[in-house]
């Protein structure tokens, strides 16, 4: 005659507010249908000890609610947004005459960021100003004149407008080397204010003598067009 058994079982978890080990109670119940009374029970119990997070010579230190967030070990700190608010910032100036336009605007996006400082961090604004002039001058390579192109739509149906990079050079020139930089920034709020870095004019002079601007350093030797 077969016998039909049924097993169920259960744990339970005993938290510790006194940082003591955790205990786990495992149950296991076989029964028999046939007789309807159970005929094994029998019950695992362990102990998990917690980790602590200082060594043993060390926890007189601190208090239990230390151990309650990160590791009181990890003092590495990370620069905020807030930290750099009211920092001094540097101000360069950079003259586009013959500069080819990838390279320069590269070199611009690299002092905007940051990117040449030891204590860079991509999530803050921790970059410099940068001043172009003789923006109507910035060259380009090869073919470029005439066939970079450059659109833009007014959101209206048909509203797409192209022109090459003559014709924009000779309407609004500062919107060559913005559009440039602009997309070698990130994308959101953060490339947004650091756009607003950018100051870019055409001709020699520009109104930013208060800031006393220096000569942006540029270490590519081929931005310059060979003649």
């Amino acid at each position: 005659m077969a016998m039909a058994y049924a097993t169920s079982s259960s744990a339970i978890i005993t938290p510790s507010h006194n940082r003591s080990p955790l205990l786990f109670a495992f149950s296991t119940t076989a029964t028999n249908h046939s007789i309807g009374k159970a005929s094994r029970n029998f019950q695992i119990r362990c102990q998990v000890q917690q980790r602590n997070l200082a060594p043993v010579e060390q926890r007189w230190m601190f208090t239990d609610s230390d151990f309650t967030g990160p590791d009181v070990w990890n003092k590495t700190w990370y620069p905020k947004a807030e930290d750099h608010v009211n920092t001094e910032k540097t101000w360069y100036v950079v003259d586009a005459t013959d500069k080819i336009l990838g390279r320069l605007a590269s070199t611009i996006a690299i002092h905007i960021r940051g990117k040449n400082l030891a204590t860079y961090t991509p999530s803050v604004d921790m970059g410099a100003f940068v001043i172009v002039v003789n923006a109507e001058k910035v060259a380009v390579s090869g073919k470029k004149r005439t066939q970079k192109l450059y659109r833009r739509h007014s959101g209206r149906p048909g509203g797409m407008k192209v022109e090459t990079f003559d014709q924009l050079q000779q309407r609004i020139p500062e919107r060559i080397i913005e559009h440039a930089v602009r997309g070698m920034l990130p994308k959101g709020r953060l490339g947004r204010d650091l756009f607003t870095h950018l100051k870019v004019y055409t001709g020699p002079d520009h109104p930013h003598q208060a800031q006393k601007p220096i000569d942006l350093p540029i270490r590519d030797k081929r931005i310059q067009k060979q003649t």
